[in-house]
């Protein structure tokens, strides 16, 4: 296979972006080809005085963003994204090579990004607000939603530019200045980008920074008095500290964080399709999303038919480096995550899973591992493992796969396959997950609809066309009368 090579820009080589590029006070951050390690430049990170200056610019640009009229910001957004689309391949590539994807999800990212940013951009020409009833004869009274001001968004490196974009489009088309934290892992398609194309675009400067760094950067963005609101996505861990903090703040928060999504397959299904989904669902991406299928819960009927199938998917499908061959599988994210993967599948075998396929990996590329016979307690059930694992557990009847689906803290995405509908669907009323889809894997992302989770996956549904304005304005309500009006004293 042809690879195209990516030289690292100058652009951004050792700065951050606060309107224009700058150098950083935070160290220098080395940006890496996932796969071989290999440099793919440098790009700076903040420090909290960093924040601090970005923060006091954001002030100054977003009052005249918000006058605006929302359909000329619009026409930014509009722009950003036909800028997108038209360096699509290349951005691909990036994402190739910094998140260790392969190029079919490279290519997916970049186009879901464009439906983020082009949806985001209508939200500029909805109404923003309504006339309310009053009982004083005279008063008009109106609701309107109002930009927050700033906002901080900080993401994770596993889809760095969709998941940006879900935060970063949507605030700017409500009329918000944004500072941007992408993870440090994946700096260029989670940050430097958004910089370069808004800049194209037109955005006007001091309205997006770019600001990468860890926990520290972090910290200063979701401490600061004069950013509004915090989207984060990401671990439950830090999803915690920073929900503790943001929350003593009184902070608007959106937190999406991890999951440990069952897959339930009924004992009527067609198995091979069941396990297309299955074998999607557990290894697209090397398992590091947080809607994978990390727990597939089986009728015991067809438990044995769909083992046999699941593994040989797993056993079929190509591990290596996806910048250089034609592979299913790519990278790991780093070493200490491939351990971790490592020791879910060691410590669940030692307590009594059984190894069908794979388990062995090679410093940071892990195959399509099956387990069976996993339970509740053993890591595999227990835990997220984001790595290309699939637990298998067994149930016989409906209600014990609704009580094995349920016995998690997380609740973020569940799936049902089922021939019969119905039934199907009275699983599904039962299901703590912020989404269920039916026939289905859970890997899905659709800009339309509400994403979000339940109990330690998330506080809500922010991210959406349907939802964003939630996280992004706030309500005010507006009084006004002809004349000053008059009391008794």
């Amino acid at each position: 296979m042809n690879a195209t090579v990516i030289e690292p820009s100058p652009v951004w080589d050792a700065k951050i972006y606060n309107g224009t590029w700058s150098s950083g006070q935070g160290a220098v951050l080395e940006i890496t080809d996932k796969a071989s390690g290999k440099s793919l430049g440098r790009i700076g990170s903040a420090s909290g005085d960093d924040v601090g200056r970005a923060v006091s610019r954001a002030l100054e640009a977003q009052c005249d963003w918000a006058a605006r009229p929302g359909p000329q910001r619009g026409d930014v957004l509009r722009k950003a994204a036909a800028i997108l689309e038209r360096r699509a391949g290349e951005i691909a590539e990036r994402i190739v090579r910094e998140t260790g994807s392969i190029r079919a999800k490279g290519q997916v990212e970049v186009r879901m990004t464009v439906r983020e940013i082009t949806e985001a951009a209508s939200l500029g020409s909805q109404p923003s607000g309504m006339i309310i009833a009053s009982e004083s004869p005279g008063r008009s009274s109106m609701a309107r939603r109002v930009p927050i001001g700033i906002v901080g968004v900080i993401t994770p490196w596993n889809s760095p530019l969709l998941l940006g974009s879900r935060a970063v489009a949507p605030a700017l088309a409500l009329g918000n200045a944004v500072l941007l934290k992408p993870d440090p892992q994946t700096p260029v398609v989670g940050g430097a980008l958004f910089a370069q194309i808004f800049e194209e675009a037109g955005l006007p400067q001091g309205l997006l920074h770019i600001v990468p760094g860890g926990a520290e950067t972090g910290d200063a963005i979701v401490r600061h008095p004069r950013i509004g609101a915090i989207s984060f996505t990401g671990s439950t861990k830090v999803g915690r500290k920073i929900g503790e903090i943001a929350g003593g703040l009184l902070k608007k928060t959106s937190l999406e964080l991890g999951g440990n999504n069952a897959l339930i397959v009924l004992d009527d299904v067609d198995v091979e399709a069941a396990t297309s989904v299955g074998a999607w669902g557990a290894f697209f991406h090397q398992g590091q999303i947080c809607m994978a299928s990390g727990r597939h819960l089986v009728h015991e009927r067809i438990a044995g038919a769909y083992i046999e199938s699941l593994s040989r998917r797993a056993r079929a499908l190509k591990v290596g480096d996806p910048f250089l061959a034609d592979v299913q599988l790519g990278p790991i994210i780093n070493e200490r995550q491939a351990a971790n993967v490592d020791r879910v599948v060691g410590q669940s075998c030692e307590h009594g899973a059984r190894l069908v396929a794979g388990g062995k990996r090679d410093g940071v590329f892990y195959p399509p591992t099956v387990i069976t016979e996993v339970r509740p307690g053993m890591p595999a059930f227990d835990e997220e493992i984001f790595g290309p694992v699939a637990p298998i557990t067994t149930f016989s009847s409906d209600n014990e796969a609704i009580e094995l689906c349920n016995q998690t803290a997380y609740g973020l995405v569940a799936a049902v396959l089922a021939k019969d509908i119905g039934r199907a669907h009275r699983i599904a009323d039962h299901l703590h997950a912020g989404s269920v889809h039916i026939n289905d894997q859970t890997i899905m992302h659709e800009v339309f609809a509400p994403m979000g989770g339940m109990g330690v996956s998330g506080n809500g549904s922010a991210y959406g066309a349907l939802t964003n304005p939630d996280l992004f304005t706030e309500w005010q309500w507006v009084t006004s009368r002809a004349e000053i009006a008059r009391y008794p004293f």
